[in-house]
């Protein structure tokens, strides 16, 4: 542990403040956290703890998602400037127009996706349990899922239904090729290639399995095999390596790096607890009609 991590844990101990940590954030900084996990887990810890202040090392969707389901607590983001593309590829005009021409579907938002949309849809889902979402969801309805096209086909040809996909996507795993799979398994011979949701169905189709990083976290605790292939942000292995000594893991590509993600240093998350810098304020009424389809995705 070095000094920053050192005057981090003192300085949260102090001013009682709950770290919350996405998977692809630095390591040093998953180090530091109360608890690490993807979409699902975190907005689950959001709901649960309710702490007086929390600080959440994501980007900006997530520190509005702990907000919104925690509204009269403190919510600080370190990087304010961390956001992510795929959810601004969803606006709430837009997603408002959409509702005008299609008045008899039912909108579900990735929880990639910012307060307003939020507060615009029907039903909120993660990778990790979209398809459990969209099952229970009338079959005589039309769905349209928003923002991210590819995790909706792949949930589209998981399920046998047919949905209307938004036009966004992940620039990170939209990315990732079968070729790149196919490379892999010359590399690394015999190892599992696990890649995400967000990825083309035609990739997620040559893998072995398609996974949140939490499913990919439980694959690998679960799996007999001793090498790995990670087909997601490379902020994942950390903590891959420190949970299953004795295995190992080979990225898919090395650049495959959330830039937003990377924004989140040891020092602004000190400079925050320092000066509760990065508030994240919302209105009163924003969080409570945004609330609604956090809740309903929680409840199933």
């Amino acid at each position: 542990m070095n000094e920053l991590q050192r005057k981090i844990l003192q300085l949260k101990a102090e001013r009682g403040v709950f770290i919350l940590a996405h998977n692809y954030v630095i390591g040093e900084v998953q180090d530091i956290a109360d608890y690490v996990g993807d979409s699902l887990e975190l907005s689950r810890r959001a709901a649960e703890v309710k702490a007086e202040v929390t600080l959440f090392c994501g980007v900006r969707f997530m520190g509005e998602t702990a907000k919104i389901l925690s509204p009269s607590s403190i919510v600080l983001l370190p990087a304010p400037d961390a956001d992510c593309p795929m959810a601004r590829m969803a606006d709430p005009a837009a997603v408002t127009a959409a509702r005008q021409a299609h008045p008899d579907a039912i909108f579900v938002a990735y929880v990639n996706s910012t307060a307003d949309v939020k507060a615009e849809i029907d039903v909120c889902c993660t990778s990790g349990n979209a398809a459990r979402v969209v099952a229970a969801l009338p079959g005589d309805r039309e769905i349209v899922f928003l923002p991210d096209g590819n995790l909706g086909r792949n949930i589209a040809g998981g399920l046998g239904r047919s949905l209307t996909f938004w036009p966004g996507c992940c620039p990170i795993h939209d990315r990732v090729t079968v070729a790149m799979i196919e490379e892999a398994r010359r590399r690394v011979p015999g190892a599992p290639v696990l890649v995400h949701p967000e990825c083309r169905p035609e990739v997620t189709a040559a893998a072995d399995a398609a996974l949140s990083t939490g499913g990919m976290l439980k694959y690998v605790a679960e799996s007999p095999e001793r090498r790995f292939v990670i087909g997601t942000e490379s902020g994942l292995l950390h903590r891959l390596i420190r949970e299953n000594p004795g295995k190992e893991f080979f990225t898919l590509k090395p650049e495959l790096i959330c830039a937003d993600m990377k924004k989140i240093t040891l020092e602004n998350v000190l400079a925050a607890l320092e000066n509760f810098t990065g508030a994240v304020e919302l209105p009163e009424e924003l969080c409570r009609k945004a609330a609604a389809p956090i809740h309903r995705m929680l409840e199933l």
